[in-house]
């Protein structure tokens, strides 16, 4: 039997991934005091890496595949072979930005302002890749942690990663540009990758995880309509695609099934009983596989 060595992202990612992976169809039990997670899958054994340093392991081979930022797969200029595009992060389903930040009340407008200045960041080689490409020199100093606060007393700028500029704001910094936007990968040391049975386990894991994010906003609704009504009620829907209209033991009543986004429902369900739709079931959806 193939044994897939997946990495886990440890750190801000972990939470997000755990559920993730739970709604996918796989349990991953974390232990506070081991590296080695345990998981529900005979064809997997799981360990916590860094996100920063998950693509270095990657192409190494010390492990088969992971789940990182495709930024830290740029950063560390890593090898490996991007498998999918997982579009969550530890707060949300969207993507996330590295951006250029200075003080709210300082005379920097540009990266062209920036010329001799002093930048703190944990991606450098991003950051000075991005300087590059706009024709200023300036010094580049790694920051391990807490960027925010470095300026402007040991900083001039950071670029610093966001993903609803609350924190920027709390401290008083100002975005400037966006230097780069990332997703979260999926991704596998080449030599994996070939393996046609370790490229079918990530591939089918991938399935299922998007499966999962594509149904962590929406959910289902199932409700009954007069033959009559119908047509209003489908005006008010809606869809996925189209929605499944079913015969009912009535042969002039049918029932309705079809797909929402959750935010939208407190608006539909009033529009959908002024439109003699009955019995409305709203259900929660563990994946959706397009």
């Amino acid at each position: 039997m193939s044994i897939l060595r997946l990495g886990i992202p440890k750190g801000s990612l972990q939470d997000a991934t755990v559920q993730l992976f739970a709604k996918a169809g796989w349990r991953i039990s974390i232990n506070s005091r081991s590296y080695f997670p345990g998981v529900d899958d005979p064809e997997i054994n799981c360990m916590l890496v860094r996100a920063q340093e998950m693509a270095r392991y990657i192409e190494t081979g010390a492990l088969d595949a992971g789940i990182t930022g495709r930024d830290w797969v740029q950063e560390t200029g890593a090898s490996v072979a991007e498998v999918g595009e997982l579009l969550y992060s530890k707060q949300s389903l969207a993507p996330v930005r590295w951006v250029l930040a200075v003080p709210e009340d300082g005379p920097i407008e540009s990266v062209k302002n920036l010329e001799g200045k002093v930048i703190a960041t944990e991606v450098v080689n991003l950051t000075k890749k991005y300087l590059a490409r706009h024709g200023v020199n300036a010094r580049v100093e790694f920051s391990w942690g807490a960027t925010e606060v470095k300026v402007p007393q040991l900083a001039d700028a950071i670029v610093e990663v966001t993903e609803t500029g609350s924190s920027l704001r709390a401290n008083r910094l100002r975005v400037v540009d966006t230097v780069l936007e990332s997703a979260t990968v999926f991704i596998m040391n080449r030599k994996a990758a070939a393996d046609s049975a370790k490229r079918e386990k990530v591939e089918n894991l991938i399935l299922m995880l998007q499966g999962a994010i594509a149904a962590a906003s929406k959910v289902g609704l199932l409700l009954n309509v007069h033959k009559n009504d119908l047509d209003a009620v489908l005006g008010v829907l809606p869809a996925l695609k189209k929605p499944t209209i079913s015969a009912l033991s009535d042969p002039d009543w049918v029932a309705v099934n079809t797909i929402i986004e959750e935010a939208v429902v407190r608006q539909i369900l009033p529009k959908l009983k002024a439109a003699k739709a009955q019995g409305i079931v709203e259900y929660p959806l563990n994946k959706i596989v397009l």
